[in-house]
C-alpha cells in the first residue's frame, strides 16, 4: 500500500498538469537540477526539476535557486487573478527560473472534465462540470445578491455605515462652517476695533 505525504502530493499534481503539456516541459528542461522553494509561512514546498522537465520533492539539504514567498491571506486573491499572481509574492534567487515559473503559472490548466471523462465517461462529465459550474456561478450570484442586501440594509435601514459621498459632503459642509466662523470673527474684531 502506497502512502502519500504533502512532499509527494504537490509535485504529483503539478506532474499531472505537466503531463498534458510538452511546452510547459520544454520551458523547464534548461532549468534541470534546479530547486524552487514555494514558501506559505506554515508549509514550504521545495521542488526539483528533473532533466525531462518534470518535478520532484527536493531533499531538504538541496539549495534553493529560487524562492518565492506568499503570505497565506493572499492565496484567495491570487487564485482568482493568476495573471497577477507573482505581484503578491516575494521572490529571492535566479530571476530566469523565476520568470518561467511565473508563465507556468499562468499558463498551466487543469481541464478536470477531461480527467473526469476517463471515469464517467465524456458525456456524463460534460454534465456535471456544467451542473458544477452552474452551481459556482449561483453561489457567485447569491454571495453578490446577499453583501449588496446586508450592504443597503447597514446604509439605509439601519445606518450604521455612511456612504463615501455623504463623508465628502460633511466635510465640504464642515469646512464651509469654519471658514464662515473664521470670517465672522475677523468682522467681529473689525467692528470692535472701529467702535473703540
Amino acid at each position: 500500500m502506497t502512502s502519500f505525504s504533502p512532499a509527494s502530493i504537490f509535485p504529483a499534481a503539478i506532474n499531472h498538469l505537466l503531463a498534458q503539456e510538452a511546452w510547459a516541459r520544454a520551458k523547464l528542461m534548461p532549468h534541470a537540477g534546479k530547486v524552487a522553494v514555494l514558501d506559505g509561512g506554515v508549509l514550504a514546498a521545495r521542488l526539483k526539476v528533473t532533466a525531462d522537465g518534470m518535478l520532484e520533492a527536493a531533499a531538504a539539504d538541496d539549495a534553493a535557486t529560487v524562492t518565492i514567498r506568499v503570505q497565506l491571506a493572499d492565496l484567495p486573491v491570487i487564485m482568482q487573478n493568476r495573471e497577477r499572481a507573482f505581484s503578491f509574492v516575494k521572490i529571492e534567487g535566479d530571476a530566469d527560473f523565476a520568470n518561467t515559473i511565473s508563465q507556468l503559472s499562468q499558463g498551466l490548466r487543469w481541464e478536470a472534465e477531461d480527467d473526469l471523462s476517463k471515469f464517467v465517461g465524456d458525456i456524463a462529465a460534460n454534465r456535471m462540470m456544467g451542473g458544477a459550474r452552474s452551481a459556482l456561478n449561483t453561489a457567485k450570484a447569491l454571495h453578490q445578491s446577499v453583501t449588496e442586501n446586508v450592504a443597503e440594509y447597514f446604509l439605509e435601514e439601519n445606518p450604521m455605515l455612511i456612504r463615501p459621498q455623504a463623508v465628502t459632503e460633511f466635510t465640504a459642509d464642515v469646512t464651509r462652517l469654519r471658514d464662515d466662523v473664521a470670517r465672522l470673527s475677523k468682522r467681529i474684531e473689525k467692528l470692535k476695533g472701529s467702535n473703540q
